[in-house]
């Protein structure tokens, strides 16, 4: 996969600083090309600075948990060194079965902006330092 051999020659190339999110719909590919580099001893995990973002669909604390989850499955890794709010905008959550990444319309192709307390999100994202 291109994503998968784009960060394994980043990493090849001294690239320490990786940026992922579920939008870019990469990340499964990009822990791949981790992954490889990792195994091949190019670098230790410890070595590189990982940062994803939560989506706009999953800005709702009961969300905030399965998108990170989800992230780090897709990426393969135990925990990502920085874990962002992707825009300050929430909208109508989207389950993974139903469209995955989500982009910015929901599975009726309508995008939905909901009102959300960004604190009460930032909250829930606390909550996760030390988990992942």
């Amino acid at each position: 996969a291109i994503c998968e051999d784009v960060a394994y020659e980043a990493i090849r190339a001294g690239y320490r600083r990786l940026d992922c999110a579920c939008d870019y719909g990469n990340e499964v590919e990009v822990g791949r090309g981790i992954a490889r580099a990792i195994e091949d001893g190019l670098c230790t995990r410890s070595d590189l600075f990982i940062t994803s973002k939560l989506w706009n669909t999953y800005h709702a604390p009961e969300h905030v948990p399965l998108a990170l989850d989800r992230t780090l499955s897709d990426l393969s890794l135990d925990y990502v060194d920085e874990y962002l709010i992707h825009f300050p905008i929430s909208m109508e959550f989207v389950p993974f079965e139903s469209k995955y990444p989500p982009e910015w319309t929901n599975a009726s192709g309508k995008m939905v902006v909901v009102a959300n307390d960004m604190g009460k999100t930032w909250e829930a994202m606390e909550a996760l330092v030390g988990t992942g």
